[in-house]
């Protein structure tokens, strides 16, 4: 199954202060993205993880991946440490656009 979140995706160079302390937009995009998720049963064992990001041009493919898996994780209650694929695609949006489409699987 597959699953779009219409939210322009965080980048993890705006998540953080220094090394531990989540920032405010963090902190509001969290609460964002988990209460946009759907609920979906996340299968035991080894995960597959295929991400597309809806970026605009400048922006970094990498960037957006540890705050959504965080945010993955928080909803789903797992442990990313199962993720053994990841498959990530960018597609070109307009400035202040954005996108995260996503499928977890087993393998």
């Amino acid at each position: 199954m597959i699953t779009q979140l219409h939210i322009k995706p965080m980048s993890v160079n705006i998540a953080w202060q220094g090394r531990r302390y989540k920032t405010t937009d963090y902190k509001d995009y969290e609460a964002i993205v988990c209460a946009m998720l759907p609920r979906l049963t996340i299968p035991d064992g080894n995960l597959s993880l295929t991400l597309e990001f809806g970026l605009n041009k400048q922006a970094d493919i990498d960037n957006p991946l540890k705050p959504f898996i965080d945010c993955l994780q928080k909803k789903y209650v797992f442990n990313d440490r199962y993720i053994y694929e990841l498959h990530v695609y960018k597609k070109d949006v307009k400035n202040g656009g954005g996108y995260i489409q996503f499928s977890i699987d087993s393998i």
